[in-house]
């Protein structure tokens, strides 16, 4: 009888072992660590979720108007914004493998705080502090992500953010189960997901201090794949990057904060149905991302991000005036090809400023949560003065400035990817 023995996952071994995740000049993908960064993103993005589901509630439990509303996502996702630059500047010079731990608690207490605030200026309190613990979590772990990605940096991206997406389609789904029949107070239940988080973030630091060396020789490596553009051709790309972020930022603000109203509205189906139908969507986003990294990976992220915006332009266009079956199947197919641009951005931008992961996480992170804050409080001033409707008629000619996608620079050929 022969006995097979199965290797240890990366981050269970020591110094000793480290060399079998590496291979000649190539370095392993480490899907432990990427498994676990995924895990933490879906507890994370899981709890986040949760301020939008609660909308319906909230509102008609104070009296908000749809401004406060909009009011109460700006607070989030700039705070969850503002700092994540900077965060990741401070990663990238003088790493903190333990910080990723350390700002989980963050989320714990802003999850507490909301599950008891009983006024408008207390709600904004409390996901101000949620957003603080996403600004500490985003830059540092898809610095981590890149660090265990080997050579496929958009799967290893991707992996990373579909478990964001994941937590962001199941948090409306336990919202309607847990929230709506028992209450504001059941949000306090999300607290053990973020303990749950904290922990395996701490197993997930261990890994990452050991690691350290390794990733600077391999950004040294990279840089050399952008040496014949100048700083000015860079920039230049950066910025087209920043418009693709805000297309797709401002288009998914207005169907995370305000589709269940679209639903309600138009052909009004109870609050449940509507946070289904958000499910729905948001788990098109999470499958979409995975598809789109990998084939990011073989075909070029240059064309992903082209394709993916400016491709789910068609869709949008037509989703306002379809009937309920059609406008689910049409929200299910914008999902799954919008949601595949984000993870091959920000790999087109770490490959453009190699060294600089962490900033540059934490700025397309910090946009793309800062513009969908300032998008979601437009939208809920226009539907203020407009119409739920109407916002949906606006929103759909964002994804049109995907065609800027094709001023971007090839950084990369074709290739396959075993």
């Amino acid at each position: 009888m022969r006995i097979i023995l199965l290797p240890q996952p990366h981050w269970l071994i020591g110094k000793e072992g480290r060399s079998e995740v590496e291979s000649g000049e190539q370095r392993r993908t480490v899907f432990a660590i990427l498994l676990a960064i995924s895990f933490s993103h879906f507890l994370n993005d899981m709890m986040q979720s949760v301020i939008p589901s609660i909308y319906p509630l909230i509102k008609e439990k104070y009296g908000f108007t749809f401004g406060q509303i909009g009011a109460i996502t700006f607070a989030f996702q700039m705070t969850s914004s503002v700092l994540q630059p900077f965060v990741g500047w401070y990663a990238d010079r003088r790493p903190q493998p333990y910080s990723l731990s350390v700002g989980m608690l963050f989320t714990l207490l802003g999850i507490v705080l909301l599950s008891f605030a009983n006024s408008f200026l207390l709600i904004l309190l409390s996901v101000s502090v949620i957003g603080w613990g996403s600004s500490v979590f985003h830059p540092s772990a898809s610095r981590v992500a890149q660090m265990a990605a080997g050579n496929r940096n958009g799967l290893a991206q991707s992996i990373f953010q579909v478990g964001g997406n994941g937590g962001s389609a199941i948090g409306p789904l336990l919202a309607a189960v847990l929230v709506l029949p028992f209450g504001q107070h059941a949000i306090a239940w999300f607290a053990l997901a973020a303990m749950l988080a904290s922990a395996t973030l701490f197993r997930v630091g261990t890994w990452y201090k050991g690691e350290l060396h390794r990733f600077t020789k391999k950004a040294q490596a990279v840089n050399s794949r952008v040496a014949q553009f100048s700083h000015r051709k860079i920039n230049i790309a950066l910025a087209l990057l920043v418009v693709l972020v805000f297309s797709k930022a401002f288009y998914m603000s207005s169907m995370t904060s305000y589709f269940t109203f679209f639903l309600i509205d138009k052909f009004g189906v109870t609050v449940r149905v509507s946070q289904l139908c958000l499910f729905a969507f948001l788990t098109a986003v999470a499958i979409g991302t995975v598809v789109g990294g990998h084939l990011g990976d073989r075909y070029g992220r240059k064309y992903i991000i082209w394709g993916s915006i400016l491709g789910a332009a068609p869709f949008t266009l037509l989703l306002p005036y379809l009937n309920f079956p059609l406008t689910i199947l049409t929200a299910i197919v914008i999902g799954l090809v919008i949601s595949s641009a984000f993870s091959a951005i920000l790999v087109y931008a770490t490959e453009l400023k190699p060294g600089r992961v962490g900033m540059v996480a934490g700025l397309f992170f910090g946009l793309s949560f800062g513009l969908g804050g300032i998008g979601s409080a437009f939208f809920g001033w226009l539907a203020d003065h407009t119409s739920i409707e109407f916002i949906f008629h606006v929103s759909t000619l964002l994804p049109f400035l995907g065609i800027v996608a094709g001023f971007l620079p090839s950084i990369e050929p074709k290739r396959k990817v075993r």
